[in-house]
């Protein structure tokens, strides 16, 4: 895939992102969290996009304010439009090797989808909120934390450590009751990846949306 020029791309290795700017966004985050959980102690969808969109307003504020500008966490303005053309790209080459490794699974006698598969919601109006929420809003507030604040921190001691630490936090930070979590593993590397080569956090962004509402849509329909 072709990088970006070295004005768009080496943003990281350039300035990385501050520890003022890590430490107020995740602070930012686990007070939603926090608070949420005391307003609304049950799972809930329409509480988890409510802490979604607070949690990606304050990361956005935090990173224009005091980490130097959208631009240090990949999303400068103007780059959008190519990051979303790139992002749509890699997604395709994403769900392609997606394919063959379920054919391949397939083959071995491993039920692939039961990998990735979640729980079917009963009612139009939960299934609507599943898609807004889990396949929009928390891929978006993910990517925001994990690979532009958290990756853009940990790039400056190199790409490896960057990339395992950042990939590890965000697998523990989702439920691991159903053995090894592959799917949270080659995504988060994927994710990564992606931001790393491209320098945009709107390519990751779109590569985790598309893969989440796949997911819910082979959940949905089976």
């Amino acid at each position: 895939m072709e990088r970006l020029p070295i004005a768009e791309s080496s943003r990281m290795e350039t300035k990385p992102v501050s520890t003022i700017t890590l430490a107020l966004s995740f602070f930012a985050v686990l007070s939603v969290e926090w608070i949420v959980g005391l307003v609304s102690p049950g799972p809930s969808l329409k509480a988890t996009g409510a802490a979604r969109v607070v949690q990606i307003l304050l990361m956005l504020w935090i990173a224009k304010s005091f980490g130097g500008g959208l631009a240090l966490i990949g999303l400068e303005c103007s780059g959008w439009f190519h990051g979303f053309r790139r992002g749509l790209l890699w997604s395709l080459a994403f769900g392609a090797a997606a394919l063959v490794f379920y054919f391949l699974l397939l083959a071995a006698g491993v039920n692939a989808l039961a990998l990735i598969r979640t729980p079917k919601p009963n009612k139009l109006q939960d299934i609507v909120l599943l898609v807004v929420v889990g396949g929009i809003l928390a891929p978006v507030a993910e990517e925001i934390f994990f690979r532009g604040v958290l990756y853009g921190f940990l790039r400056r001691w190199g790409v490896a450590a960057a990339l395992i630490v950042a990939t590890l936090l965000f697998v523990l930070s989702h439920p691991l009751d159903r053995g090894v979590p592959f799917t949270q593993i080659a995504g988060g590397l994927v994710f990564a990846l992606a931001y790393e080569w491209e320098g945009n956090l709107l390519v990751p962004i779109v590569i985790h949306v598309l893969g989440n509402l796949a997911i819910f849509a082979v959940s949905i329909l089976s």
